[in-house]
């Protein structure tokens, strides 16, 4: 499960938005906003790898964001 909240904040630490980073990986913003807010497909590891080369994302980093076990 991707922990949506980390993947925005370090979205906004990088000083992009939703629209910048999709422009980057190469996918539609409407398609990125679908999948962060888990109405559409999850996350290819394609784009993950994408995101996490955008962000900069160090390993430990991409590990808390893409492989979160969040409990309800």
């Amino acid at each position: 499960m991707v922990n949506i909240n980390k993947l925005k904040g370090k979205i906004v630490e990088r000083g992009m938005s939703v629209g910048d980073l999709a422009k980057e990986i190469g996918v539609d913003r409407s398609t990125l906003y679908r999948k962060m807010n888990a109405s559409g497909e999850p996350f290819t590891i394609r784009e993950a790898n994408l995101i996490c080369k955008a962000l900069k994302l160090s390993g430990q980093e991409a590990m808390a964001i893409f492989f979160s076990d969040c409990v309800a």
